[in-house]
This record gives C-alpha cells, structure tokens and sequence, in this order.
C-alpha cells in the first residue's frame, strides 16, 4: 500500500469573492452610502486589530475582470472564525450591496516529506508555525486559484511511492525559489474542504510574475504530469483609504 503523507496544518482560509450591485449603489442615498462605507472601514479595522495581534490575517483585492469586483481573503485558527466573520460582512451596511460570486474553503498546509533532523518536529520549529500561520503579505497583486493531482492511468499521482513524490515536490520547489522576493505562495490544502484538492495564493509587486512562474512550474514533472488547475482570480490591493474613491459614483 502506498504510504501517504503526514500534513501540517495551519490556519484556516476563506476565499471569499463579491460583486457589488452597482446599480444599487448608484440609487442608494448619500447617507445610505455613507453608513455603508463606514461599517465595511470598521471591519477592516477590526480585522486589523486581530493581524496586529498576529491571531489571524486578511486580504482585500480589487479583481481585475468579470468574475467578481472584490476578492477577501481571511486566515483563522477556527473555521467557526471565518463563517462569524463571513456573517459579519453579510450583515453589515456594506454586505447589502455585496453579491457572492464564489468562495474557497481551505487551510494552510505543509507536508512531511523531509525525514526530521536530530530528532525535531518540525513543526515545533519557529519557521514553520510562522508559515503555518501566515501574516498575508501587502503586496501590490494578488492571484488565487485552485489545482489537483491527476490520478488516471499512469500518471496517477496517488499511486507513487511517498519517495517518489517528495523528489518531484522537491525538484519543483527549487522553480520556486528562483523567485524569492519577487513572488511569495501560501498553499493550503483543501482535500474535503471543498472542489478541488489545493489552493495557491499569490502575491507579487509586478503582475507579470504571476504568468512568469506560473508558466515555468508548468515545466515541471510534477505539473506537466500529475498537476490539474481550476480558475484565476487576479487582483491588485484595495487599501482601507482607497475604498471610498473605489465606491465614488
């Protein structure tokens, strides 16, 4: 029997991507507007507060393209955490011009290929509790999507030898770090979580690093043979002083 790998499991994550109903926010009063704009200020500040005291972390994008206009991102040690805080927004001035467009439910994952030196956990080491439980990074670009491993006929990835897997993960890692200050990746895995098996997060100052690694993981045995990917959300930073202007109509 193939041996699977053991996962460290970090903080939870909740994609949570909206449409604003523009047309109800051009008819909306000036006061309307105005109370929802202050109740979205004070979540954001409220989120703030909890990154501060590095309990939980957040994102809020502007998503380039049709599939939704804001995209949060949300980490937290509970998933009874990110629906309050999903809720939250539902019920606030703001979520009454908000329209769901599409979510991803998962949690920040690391896995056990490496055998432990001198005995250590690794997950007891301060470098990887600092990975599983991330401050999101405020990076100029943001991009998300989903991705599988392929398991029909041979190139079933369920069916290699732990070694086998780890050596490819390996190989594919080292593509990653040609990157290092110009792309930083959150993964979180999301196997009974929701449609898709893992989820990437990617931050960026230039967009085009995206297509850049993207495009060279590609290459890659373990992407070339064994990855299937879903859809992209790409989206540049939406700071909380920007948004009234963002909203101005």
């Amino acid at each position: 029997m193939v041996e699977a790998v053991e996962t460290m499991d970090g903080w939870y994550a909740l994609h949570d991507m909206r449409s604003i109903d523009w047309m109800s926010w051009k008819l909306a009063t000036n006061q309307e507007r105005e109370e929802a704009l202050a109740s979205l200020t004070n979540l954001l500040t409220k989120w703030e507060a909890v990154e501060e005291a590095e309990e939980g972390s957040h994102a809020l994008y502007k998503v380039v393209g049709q599939k939704a206009d804001l995209m949060f991102m949300w980490l937290r040690p509970t998933v009874e955490e990110l629906t309050d805080m999903e809720t939250e927004l539902n019920k606030s001035k703001m979520g009454d011009f908000l329209i769901p467009a599409h979510s991803y439910v998962s949690v920040v994952e690391l896995a056990k290929y490496r055998p432990q030196k001198d005995g250590v956990d690794p997950e007891t080491l301060p470098e990887t509790q600092a990975r599983l439980k991330p401050i999101l990074p405020k990076w100029e670009y943001m991009s998300f999507y989903p991705m599988n491993r392929r398991r029909e006929g041979n190139e079933n990835w369920y069916t290699l030898e732990k070694s086998e897997r780890g050596k490819l993960l390996y190989e594919h890692s080292k593509t990653g770090r040609q990157y290092a200050g110009k792309v930083k990746q959150v993964i979180t895995g999301s196997i009974g979580f929701d449609d898709w098996e893992w989820g990437v997060t990617l931050f960026a100052h230039d967009v085009l690093e995206f297509k850049k690694i993207v495009y060279q993981m590609r290459f890659d045995e373990v992407s070339s043979r064994y990855g299937e990917f879903g859809y992209f959300f790409i989206g540049h930073r939406l700071d909380k002083d920007a948004i009234p202007a963002y909203l101005n109509v």
